[in-house]
């Protein structure tokens, strides 16, 4: 199924010998979403919501039917519970900022992971510093997987919010929401996914989730940077506040009062990155043809081919031992900075992720400063793992004599 994808994305035409594994921090683009943007670009671009003429008009139909793709991809209720972003991270701040406002105080708590990514932590910070309420953190255990035991003993009735990832970026492992989404529905408790990994390797229906937030960038889905997705219950699209204030979120704007659109609109102040979710769309379009859980399979499958070869230098240790757990390596070497792996593994023409991934606190839990990261995409196969652990060799053959 996946023999010939390398020929959908054009940077493997201009660097064949390039293996490219670092999908988690950002996916390369198939042509039908470049050609998608550039398209846009040149000839049905204009701004899109307040103008009658046909350019105008067009784009803005065509704008909203990604909305309506962005629903089914996810299995929303409604194209009207989908909330277009500059990103994930702008997602997160809206609704940490929104719920805070109303919602959190003093003496309130809510539950977030050392799983987390920095944007799935900073932005609940600022609301507690500002609120007054506590961040209690989730544990882990030996293998990387999220201590459902001490989740459970955590939560209590002063729980007010969850905020939790569907997949570590760092180590890979998926999160079990049937076990979050009882224990919330128990307290009566909403809460969020960052499902920023997950999105594009795995199918997503946030009606089976029962998440009452799902958050996730185009860009780890093949599409282009600067859009995100905010899937929100009706219940928040009423209950919130508008984020910021602008142009197209408001009815009524008087220097005495401004009077607000209702639904997702409220949340999409100023002209929205338009192109971007066009080519998202092109990305919807691209994913379309594969079985997502078959892609799962897959990139395990090229996981688990890697973790084997691996096991034969006894100086290498991997990191993160979950069952459940995506097509993310995180490995150190022995008496070799991540860095300089990193550096050595470019010259062989493989690239990979090195230092902390934006997950600080889960790498001071694991007693770590930094790994070397492996992550696969739709686009790798057997050879890119065999050029990988080439790679190994050759770095702890070259940087270990220099010891």
């Amino acid at each position: 199924m996946f023999e010939n994808i390398r020929n959908n994305f054009p940077v493997f035409e201009k660097y064949p010998q390039l293996i490219f594994l670092d999908t988690a921090a950002s996916a390369q683009k198939p042509r039908t979403v470049i050609e998608s943007v550039s398209n846009c670009y040149s000839y049905e671009y204009a701004n899109i919501n307040r103008g009658v003429y046909k350019l105008s008009s067009e784009l803005t139909e065509k704008y909203e039917n990604v909305r309506i793709k962005t629903s089914k991809y996810i299995n929303a209720e409604n194209k009207d519970n989908i909330v277009f972003t500059k990103s994930a991270t702008e997602a997160i701040n809206l609704v940490a900022s929104c719920f805070s406002e109303k919602y959190l105080d003093s003496g309130d708590e809510i539950l977030l992971s050392y799983l987390e990514h920095h944007a799935n932590i900073v932005p609940w910070q600022l609301a507690a510093k500002k609120k007054g309420f506590k961040i209690i953190v989730i544990n882990i255990n030996q293998e990387g997987q999220l201590d459902y035991e001490d989740f459970i003993k955590k939560i209590n009735n002063k729980t007010k919010f969850i905020s939790i990832t569907h997949m570590s970026n760092v180590l890979g492992t998926t999160i079990d929401i049937q076990i979050i989404r009882e224990q919330a529905k128990k307290f009566n408790i909403p809460f969020l996914i960052d499902g920023c990994q997950h999105i594009a390797h795995a199918p997503v229906d946030v009606k089976s989730l029962g998440c009452d937030f799902y958050v996730y960038s185009g860009h780890k889905l093949y599409g282009p940077s600067g859009v995100g997705v905010l899937y929100m219950k009706n219940q928040w699209l009423n209950q919130f506040d508008p984020y910021q204030g602008g142009g197209d979120m408001i009815k009524n704007v008087d220097f005495k009062k401004t009077t607000f659109t209702t639904g997702y609109q409220k949340f999409e102040a100023g002209t929205p990155p338009i192109v971007q979710v066009i080519g998202l769309g092109a990305s919807y379009d691209f994913m379309s043809q594969f079985n997502l859980q078959e892609i799962f399979k897959y990139e395990k499958e090229l996981y688990e081919y890697a973790v084997d070869k691996l096991k034969s230098f006894n100086d290498v240790k991997i990191i993160g031992h979950s069952k459940n757990k995506g097509a993310i390596l995180s490995f150190t070497i022995d008496n070799i900075h991540p860095n300089d792996i990193g550096l050595i593994f470019d010259q062989q023409n493989v690239a990979v992720r090195t230092g902390h991934h934006c997950a600080q606190p889960l790498l001071k839990k694991l007693n770590l400063n930094a790994t070397t990261r492996a992550s696969f995409g739709i686009y790798n196969n057997k050879s890119d793992v065999d050029s990988f652990i080439e790679a190994v060799r050759e770095t702890k053959k070259f940087l270990k004599h220099k010891l």
